[in-house]
């Protein structure tokens, strides 16, 4: 793969076995019959797109999620037949929807009309359509009112099929929130009750997101999406999932700096002593970013933590090595196993899925 051709010394390493563990953690949580959707979106929360596409359709995974068509569609130009739902897709899409086997969100009448028209322009078969509800999150997603129009539209579509309904929990990792997420829960029983009323064939339902099948495992319904959780992460932050993604670079030089000397641009490093330093094949454009820089973040080197010293550069960084044992070519870990990603995240004030998926594409990924 072109991942794996890459020379740029800084990798993020992908254990493909850690991912299939924690999807199956997940199944656990559930019944047996409950189908799942593994979301891929945006490069696969940063993992890189066909290798954890495959991984998940070896798996006989029900359905993968991405957000936009062009991610679907190069899924199916790298061999991925499974089914695939389109999150975010415009008319704009729609004909390529059609031609790459993709099934889309409609969340407007706006929407549901528009693909009618491109299927009847541009396709013979019936074709699957998932049906998102506006239980509270307000982003995409019809309203409480609008449900009698989008049945009256469905009843005279023939061409569609409603694969599923589903609606998006906004607060179902935060424990103070829980009341909300219950009502979000009931509004979307209720109003999915109701358009099934009016279909004649079965439908899906799903609301749970990774933290939602983790503390609302009772309402899984029919099918559950699968996102943060594949990769590591769950809402509580313990020890239960395995590290899928380990962020990793090496030293380029090291250095003995005099005291009082600076380091890096705006000459914000300064050795407060005389100090050893090691330069390091990553900077913001990899996605470690700037505010990490002058001492805000350590890394693992040879088993010791050490601090960033200076600005974090484009393409470069430098640490403080004083304190460990470490020469050219050696390896750090920026985050990983022994060295949880949560830190990173806390220390920029964010959330993990804003760390992975700001690892450029630059950086090369590793499967394992």
């Amino acid at each position: 793969m072109y991942e794996q051709q890459k020379t740029h010394v800084c990798r993020l390493e992908v254990n493909l076995s850690a991912l299939i563990f924690n999807l199956n953690y997940y199944k656990q949580k559930l019944p047996a019959h409950t189908k799942f959707i593994a979301m891929v979106k945006a490069f696969s929360y940063g993992s890189g797109d066909y290798e954890v596409a495959k991984a998940l359709q070896d798996e006989n995974v029900d359905y993968l999620g991405v957000a936009y068509a062009d991610e679907g569609i190069e899924l199916r130009e790298k061999g991925i037949t499974m089914p695939i739902i389109v999150m975010n897709s415009t008319p704009l899409d729609y004909e390529n929807l059609l031609k790459y086997r993709l099934e889309p969100e409609i969340y407007s009448l706006d929407t549901l009309r528009n693909f009618c028209e491109a299927v009847s322009l541009h396709s013979a078969e019936k074709q699957n359509i998932h049906i998102k509800l506006d239980t509270g999150m307000h982003r995409l997603g019809f309203q409480e009112d609008e449900i009698p129009k989008m049945l009256g539209y469905l009843k005279n579509a023939g061409s569609l099929c409603v694969k599923s309904i589903f609606s998006h929990l906004a607060v179902s990792d935060e424990l103070h929130q829980d009341e909300f997420t219950e009502q979000q829960i009931a509004l979307f029983d209720h109003w999915s009750k109701q358009i099934m009323a009016q279909l004649d064939y079965p439908v899906l339902r799903h609301i749970l997101n990774s933290s939602g099948i983790e503390r609302f495992s009772n309402y899984g319904f029919d099918m559950v999406r699968l996102g943060l959780g594949l990769y590591g992460v769950n809402a509580t932050n313990t020890s239960t999932l395995k590290t899928v993604n380990t962020l990793k670079t090496r030293i380029l030089q090291t250095k003995k700096i005099k005291q009082g000397e600076t380091i890096g641009y705006c000459r914000n490093g300064i050795a407060g002593e005389n100090t050893t330093i090691a330069i390091l094949a990553i900077g913001y454009a990899d996605g470690f970013l700037r505010k990490l820089g002058n001492g805000a973040y350590k890394v693992l080197v040879n088993g010791k933590l050490c601090p960033t010293i200076g600005n974090i550069s484009m393409d470069m960084s430098t640490i403080d090595i004083s304190g460990a044992t470490a020469k050219a070519g050696d390896e750090v870990i920026i985050f990983g196993e022994e060295h949880p990603v949560f830190e990173i995240a806390e220390k920029l004030q964010t959330i993990t899925y804003e760390v992975f998926t700001n690892i450029s594409a630059r950086v090369k990924r590793v499967y394992k």
